[in-house]
């Protein structure tokens, strides 16, 4: 397993996914029918607001966002990731190399409506700071939204840990072609969600999406599957609460 001292834990895996994960995560099931219309669900109006995809992958939300007016700013950890959205997205696009377990010292104060984390939580290690910087960047009543594994699927996929810990695991994806050891932080409920409100965000709206009813057949055993047992949570909050 990588060592998290030095590197970003899923940096290598990525590194090498990336490629694959651009081509197939744009129609994956579980990408496409379960955890991402969940969470642009939860995205307020965006046209013409200041967004920060944190966390862009190949720019698949990040070009979401913008051909729906929105001016975004697009930073990621893997060089091969940020290749591969500069070459889908538009030059107004700013694209950021940065590590979500340092400080985003290049971003100014409250200079943000919106803040999206799209499946990245995951492989971030404090989740207190980096919540404390989506908190410094956003504008007053900010809204940040964002998509993590579910911490009772992490934690029924290896029933022999402790939920109560937060536990640096590791699995074996198969489902892009290629077999790729990913590591992952597994973390209780109340780590995610008591951390935001220390930093004094009010939560508005938590979803355990299922697969849309439409997406049976494509992958009835995925569907059955996610059907019953919460693969994703969804969250947004707010900065200093509603208007």
């Amino acid at each position: 397993m990588t060592d998290h001292k030095k590197n970003p834990i899923a940096l290598e895996a990525y590194e090498k996914l990336a490629e694959r994960y651009a081509a197939l995560s744009e129609t994956k099931f579980e990408n496409a029918f379960v955890e991402r219309p969940a969470t642009i669900s939860l995205l307020p109006e965006i046209e013409g607001k200041r967004v920060l995809d944190a966390g862009c992958g190949p720019g698949i939300y990040s070009e979401w966002l913008t051909s729906h007016g929105a001016q975004v700013v697009a930073i990621d950890v893997s060089p091969k990731m940020l290749e591969l959205a500069r070459q889908r997205l538009p030059n107004s696009v700013e694209i950021r190399l940065a590590d979500l377990d340092k400080p985003l010292d290049f971003l100014e104060d409250e200079s943000f409506d919106i803040v999206l984390c799209p499946l990245v939580l995951d492989y971030v290690e404090n989740m207190e700071d980096l919540f404390a910087e989506f908190h410094r960047i956003l504008l007053k009543s900010g809204v940040l939204v964002f998509s993590m594994g579910h911490p009772f699927f992490e934690y029924f996929l290896r029933s022999d840990g402790d939920y109560y810990s937060t536990e640096l695991v590791e699995t074996t994806w198969r489902g892009f072609g290629i077999p790729v050891d990913m590591p992952s932080f597994r973390r209780p409920l109340s780590e995610v969600i008591n951390p935001l409100l220390d930093m004094g965000f009010s939560l508005e709206r938590i979803l355990e999406p299922r697969p849309d009813e439409g997406a049976r057949e494509l992958d009835p055993d995925t569907y059955e599957k996610l059907s019953k047992r919460p693969g994703f949570l969804c969250i947004r909050v707010r900065k200093g609460g509603k208007d």
